[in-house]
């Protein structure tokens, strides 16, 4: 199968999420949703909190990370996550309590710092919901 996959690592600071083969890679950067096959270009991004997907052969699987950089070589891929859990690990009930807390920090936000802290972690937490949402519903 050579030539015709990419080698994948995400890692975070907690350890390896995956290492393997992958016909294509969907990460949530900066800018827009990035799909990477075999050969890509060099490639050196921020990625934002959102769903990594790894397409390898039949199945798909599915990575929360909260940010981090996006490294792409013409045969491998390396996704260097702040927090990286995998789809079916997210527990649903532990997000909205963190949503909770953040819209509560939002809202008795007083300095610019304290506000942008509680926007991202919202914005973290809302991209996590979204892909628990949509497990749900593969589920169904």
């Amino acid at each position: 199968m050579a030539g015709k996959t990419i080698h994948v690592d995400i890692v975070s600071a907690e350890g390896e999420i995956f290492a393997g083969e992958a016909e294509t890679v969907f990460v949530p950067a900066k800018e827009g949703e990035l799909g990477i096959t075999p050969r890509h270009a060099p490639l050196l991004t921020l990625i934002k909190a959102g769903e990594v997907r790894v397409k390898t052969g039949e199945a798909e699987q599915s990575v929360f990370v909260s940010g981090g950089a996006l490294e792409v070589q013409p045969h491998k891929v390396t996704i260097l996550a702040d927090t990286a859990i995998r789809a079916h690990d997210l527990d649903e009930a532990a997000a909205l309590a963190a949503k909770q807390r953040a819209e509560d920090a939002l809202a008795g936000a007083h300095e610019k710092i304290d506000q942008a802290r509680a926007e991202s972690e919202l914005a973290q937490v809302i991209a996590q919901l979204k892909l628990i949402e949509k497990i749900r519903k593969t589920r169904a």
